[in-house]
C-alpha cells in the first residue's frame, strides 16, 4: 500500500517562506506524475501545481512566480517551495500522484494533508 506524507507546514507570516515535502512509502514518483492541491474550509479542494513524469512542471496562475514544485526520484520525495506567501495562500495542502494529476477523480494516492497558515 503506498503511502505519500507531507511535511513542512506551518505558520508563517505574509511574505514569508515555507517548503512542504511529499515523501512517498515507495518507489512511485518516477511512473507517477505528483501534483500538490489545497483547500480552504468549506471551499473545494484546488490544483496548485504539478509535476509529471518526465519532469515537466506547472502552476497555477494565482501562485505563478511564487511557488515550485521539484521533485527528487532517489529520495522519493516531491517539494513545493512557496515564497512571498500571502494570507490566501492559508489552506490545507495535499500531495496527490497517479498517472493522471489534473482532475481529483483519477489521482491514484492522496497524502493526510497539510496545514499552511499565512498570517497577515
Amino acid at each position: 500500500q503506498v503511502q505519500l506524507m507531507e511535511s513542512g507546514g506551518g505558520l508563517v507570516q505574509a511574505g514569508g517562506s515555507l517548503t512542504l515535502s511529499c515523501a512517498a512509502s515507495g518507489s512511485i514518483f518516477s511512473t507517477n506524475a505528483v501534483a500538490w492541491y489545497r483547500q480552504v474550509s468549506g471551499k473545494q479542494r484546488e490544483l496548485v501545481a504539478g509535476i509529471s513524469i518526465g519532469g515537466n512542471t506547472n502552476v497555477v496562475d494565482s501562485v505563478k512566480g511564487r511557488f515550485t514544485i521539484s521533485r527528487d526520484n532517489s529520495e522519493n520525495t516531491v517539494y513545493l517551495q512557496m515564497n512571498h506567501l500571502k494570507p490566501e495562500d492559508t489552506a490545507v495542502y495535499y500531495c496527490a500522484a497517479g498517472k493522471i494529476i489534473s482532475t481529483m477523480g483519477f489521482v491514484s494516492y492522496w497524502g493526510q494533508g497539510i496545514q499552511v497558515t499565512v498570517s497577515s
